[in-house]
């Protein structure tokens, strides 16, 4: 029987790796790239899995979870993992990669592939059949009209607003206290963990937030305005030194249990629902330069020597509400047919990216033979990460780099018999993830 060619919008990390996937798997893939027919603000050249921000793909040290999710793509053959290394140049404990051989590899390798057929085109609606749309933080206008029109205008977002997470243990919690606002809450419980600031600690952090050097961006836009909604809090902060304190610090409502007073400003922080043992700097996005944002964040009472899993962002970002939208396999629940991969799908960083195209590919590839996807078991790296995707607070979704808190707890035994070792802990998740991984590829791949 003859089948259609599988459909890829988008030749970047994720549509690359998903079109080589398919391919591998003896299947026909037909791969859109837009450049340079229609360039981009951020695409110098028009090769495959150009890398448009920095040169690093994250840690290789051994049991962090950057090297796992690395580990996981390495096990299922990644073209770009294998681009990677033969582009790697030296990064202390990062894979960092000349940006040109690796996207001269990954281009090579798709081209020479008698499977995957290239078209430079723009495409502007998705097409019929099994279909990947992994077209990437700049998706063109039109295909966003389309994908708005597919999935619903109030789940596509263009506008990044990422707040910091920092790890719960490191949170004194001598100075903070959990309560919510005038004791009420939508669940009955103290939901928020408060950090309380005085006058004079209140006026140190905005001097020290007024003066903090932001991060140029690498994507050039003209004339592109803060959405009033997720304004960066240096910007609030120079709209008045008061202004803070009635926005994202306000303290009505809280009573501080040291004074018995209410603070002069807070700072609250939330548990999100799909990550384990960390918190939400709520409202607290920014786009400060990360070395910036640990010393001024350090200064917030009881995150003194707070470790922080995730800095603060805003960037032009286009992407899907997916915990409303996405099966764990990463198909449209609509229309199964159809699979986002990549940024768009709202995962963040290049690893991340390929990880989901590699997914997306494997799957279609799947449902082209008649088959059921299988979703990838939460204990790894990738069925944590598509996890995150497809089962987080849709109300309140924020792209999600892979991290340790992404991935369940260990449980209540091994925590407390290793919880005055970070290391021990961290290499027990990745025990497991292994061997999770390892039935799961005995029985899926």
């Amino acid at each position: 029987m003859t089948r259609e060619p599988i459909q890829i919008i988008g030749g970047g990390l994720a549509g690359s790796e998903a079109a080589w996937q398919i391919a591998r798997r003896g299947l026909n893939a037909v791969l859109y790239e837009m450049c340079p027919t229609r360039p981009t603000p951020a695409h110098q050249t028009d090769r495959m899995a150009e890398l448009v921000c920095s040169n690093s793909l994250k840690s290789e040290q051994v049991d962090s979870a950057p090297w796992l999710l690395k580990e996981e793509l390495r096990r299922l053959d990644s073209l770009l993992l294998r681009a990677a290394q033969t582009a790697r140049v030296p990064g202390g404990h990062a894979l960092t990669v000349d940006r040109d051989v690796f996207s001269q590899e990954v281009t090579k390798a798709i081209a020479s592939e008698p499977r995957i057929e290239v078209r430079r085109e723009e495409v502007t609606r998705i097409p019929d059949g099994i279909a990947i749309v992994a077209t990437g933080p700049l998706t063109s206008e039109a295909l966003a009209g389309e994908i708005a029109r597919l999935t619903g205008s109030d789940r596509l977002f263009f506008y990044d607003s990422i707040s910091p997470i920092v790890d719960a243990e490191t949170v004194d919690s001598s100075i903070a206290f959990w309560a919510s606002r005038y004791g009420k809450s939508e669940t009955g419980t103290d939901d928020y963990l408060n950090c309380p600031f005085d006058k004079e600690q209140y006026e140190r952090f905005v001097d020290e937030l007024l003066k903090a050097e932001s991060v140029s961006s690498h994507i050039a836009e003209k004339d592109t305005p803060y959405f009033e909604a997720c304004l960066p809090i240096e910007e609030i902060a120079r709209r008045g030194r008061e202004t803070l304190r009635f926005g994202p610090m306000k303290p009505m409502g809280l009573t501080d249990p040291r004074t018995g007073r209410r603070p002069w400003a807070v700072v609250q922080l939330r548990q999100e629902n799909l990550r384990a043992a960390s918190f939400n700097l709520v409202g607290f996005q920014n786009h400060l330069r990360f070395g910036e944002q640990a010393r001024i964040l350090r200064m917030i009472p009881g995150l003194e020597r707070a470790e922080f899993i995730r800095f603060g962002q805003i960037h032009r970002n286009t992407y899907i509400n997916a915990p409303a939208l996405l099966t764990p396999t990463l198909q449209l629940r609509t229309k199964p047919e159809v699979f986002f991969a990549g940024q768009i799908s709202g995962v963040e960083g290049y690893v991340e990216s390929i990880a989901t195209g590699l997914l997306a590919g494997m799957h279609a590839a799947t449902l082209a033979t008649g088959a059921t996807p299988a979703a990838a078991p939460r204990e790894t790296a990738l069925g944590s990460l598509c996890g995150y995707v497809s089962g987080a607070d849709s109300s309140n979704y924020q792209p999600a780099n892979i991290t340790f808190d992404l991935l369940p707890q260990l449980d209540e035994a091994t925590r407390q018999k290793l919880r005055k070792d970070k290391k021990a802990r961290h290499a027990e998740v990745c025990r497991r993830a292994q061997a999770a991984f390892d039935e799961y590829m005995h029985a899926h791949v």
